[in-house]
């Protein structure tokens, strides 16, 4: 079986990622779970540990799991985070700029270059699309656009004046701020976009109804284990809500609002 936790997994944090693996793999064997894997790969692609039969449990992104992911994975439960711009199990974006910049809002955003993760992010794609969408003129607002490939790119890319805004992960940005405080001093929020249902924990499509019951429960016991209190605040875990897969519906409609007003690529 396959276990990964790859979404805010920083080497900065890396020590209390595979702490909190070994308390969700002992209450994942104590539900009667055989052959749990005693430590997380990350030696695989992503997107191909999250298409695969063998997967126990990984954490993605809302767009996959609407997207390339649909059909493929089944949704099991939604972590919350206690950082600004989440609330419950929902988050946002932080529309970031350079701390020097003289902009205020997203309209002087206009003609500017924007740096995105990638094409299948909710965080640093679809958020910044939604929230420029209704002041793009004939489909367009940005001058150009960069491929960063990471939040961290992003923001350093906004940072070093190579773009000029980014759309970044509220966990991410908190990350920065706690680990990267001088890149973190470089940018500055001027908004934030709508919030919908946080990255996912998902597993394998497939399985028993008793087995994902199983599942979820040994996540809600892990996540509550009085052992991890340090875990938790290292990664800024507040608790963990499960959600029906109807919920992340918000992210098609983000997409088919900005599409509806022209608005079909980032640009």
């Amino acid at each position: 079986m396959i276990a990964s936790l790859p979404m805010y997994d920083w080497p900065e944090v890396r020590p209390a990622t595979d702490a909190l693996w070994q308390v969700i793999a002992r209450h994942l064997a104590a539900n009667g779970f055989r052959g749990v894997p005693e430590s997380l790969d990350r030696s695989g692609d992503p997107h191909a540990q999250w298409r695969s039969a063998e997967l126990l449990l990984s954490q993605t992104c809302g767009y996959p799991l609407t997207h390339g992911l649909a059909g493929a994975v089944d949704l099991v439960a939604t972590p919350c985070y206690r950082v600004r711009g989440a609330e419950g199990s929902d988050y946002c974006s932080l529309i970031v700029i350079a701390a020097t910049s003289g902009r205020t809002g997203l309209a002087d955003l206009r003609g500017s270059i924007a740096a995105f993760n990638t094409e299948d992010s909710m965080s640093g794609m679809l958020a910044l699309k939604a929230v420029v969408a209704p002041l793009a003129r004939q489909g367009r607002f940005f001058s150009r656009v960069i491929r960063s490939g990471a939040h961290l790119a992003s923001m350093q890319a906004v940072a070093d004046g190579r773009a000029d805004v980014a759309a970044i992960d509220c966990v991410s940005h908190a990350l920065a701020e706690r680990h990267l405080p001088g890149l973190a001093k470089k940018l500055k929020v001027i908004a934030e976009t709508p919030k919908v249902p946080g990255l996912p924990l998902i597993t394998a499509r497939g399985r028993s109804g008793p087995e994902r019951t199983r599942l979820a429960r040994a996540l809600a016991e892990a996540f509550v284990d009085p052992g991890l209190a340090a875990v938790r605040d290292a990664l800024f875990i507040a608790g963990l809500e499960f959600r029906p897969l109807a919920a992340y519906q918000r992210i098609p409609d983000l997409e088919a609002a900005a599409d509806a007003a022209g608005y079909t690529s980032l640009a």
